[in-house]
């Protein structure tokens, strides 16, 4: 019975934690119709930012959120804007926004930022709900030189050759063994990090192909016809999720010397 009600409780949590994503798949699946028709002056793209800032604006007044994982949230989303400006320029050409919208910065529509704000508020969420902490974390200084290698490599690669695979090398070296801690029915589990980080860029990806399915972005070779996206962008996942906890890990929590993470007391 303590089992499954440990299922329980960790699906329900994890549920939670992803709440902000599960509502925008819901609402790419639910606008699919709208195409790129205008409605009301507005398009799809731009109800879709609507939307977004809706349930962020819902998530902080409810209290399901704090501000400090907002002010997470924020940070992420204008590091991702940025990283979609440069990735869709027509000589980049990476993936497109195949619809109109309104509100855009150059080729992006404003609401894409919230995609990746999604991952991040999964990030501090789960901490929280989990009372997640840490073992044998590697320095801030060193996660934080993967985390910006990482950002710099999804650019740079066009330009120099790719080095992901060295950056895939030093997060296995720097996090093999690392352990997350969490709580379940007033019960603490340990599970290695990196499946972990294996198992959510999974799960992305999942949420990947049903955005690319209902033409949220598409990759230049969906454009014809949809097909899944590839298992290489398994490996941009990954490294982005690492992108986005170092980040929440730094501004959350607090390591110490030894290598031991916890939450701040104040974002319990």
């Amino acid at each position: 019975m303590i089992y499954f009600k440990s299922l329980f409780e960790f699906l329900y949590k994890a549920a939670s934690a992803a709440l902000f994503g599960i509502l925008l798949l819901i609402a790419f699946v639910l606008t699919a119709h709208m195409g790129s028709h205008e409605f009301y002056g507005f398009f799809r793209y731009d109800y879709l930012l609507f939307y977004a800032l809706i349930i962020q604006v819902c998530l902080l007044y409810l209290k399901l959120e704090s501000w400090s994982e907002a002010k997470v949230i924020a940070l992420f989303h204008i590091m991702a804007m940025g990283m979609e400006i440069f990735l869709t320029h027509p000589q980049i050409a990476s993936w497109q926004y195949p619809q109109p919208a309104v509100f855009k910065l150059l080729t992006v529509p404003l609401f894409a930022g919230f995609m990746y704000s999604a991952v991040g508020s999964f990030f501090a969420r789960s901490l929280r709900l989990y009372q997640v902490s840490f073992s044998k974390l590697p320095s801030f200084a060193n996660m934080l030189s993967l985390a910006v290698l990482s950002y710099i490599n999804f650019m740079s690669k066009f330009f120099i050759p790719d080095f992901r695979n060295l950056l895939f090398l030093w997060s296995v070296v720097i996090f093999w063994k690392t352990k997350i801690r969490f709580e379940l029915q007033q019960h603490q589990f340990q599970l290695p990090m990196l499946p972990v980080l294996l198992i959510l860029a999974f799960l992305i990806w999942i949420a990947e192909n049903i955005s690319t399915f209902y033409k949220i972005w598409l990759y230049p070779s969906q454009v014809d016809a949809w097909h899944m996206v590839g298992w290489g962008k398994l490996g941009s996942w990954y490294l982005l999720l690492l992108l986005s906890l170092v980040l929440v890990l730094k501004i959350l929590g607090i390591r110490t010397k030894g290598g031991d993470w916890s939450l701040n007391k104040y974002n319990k």
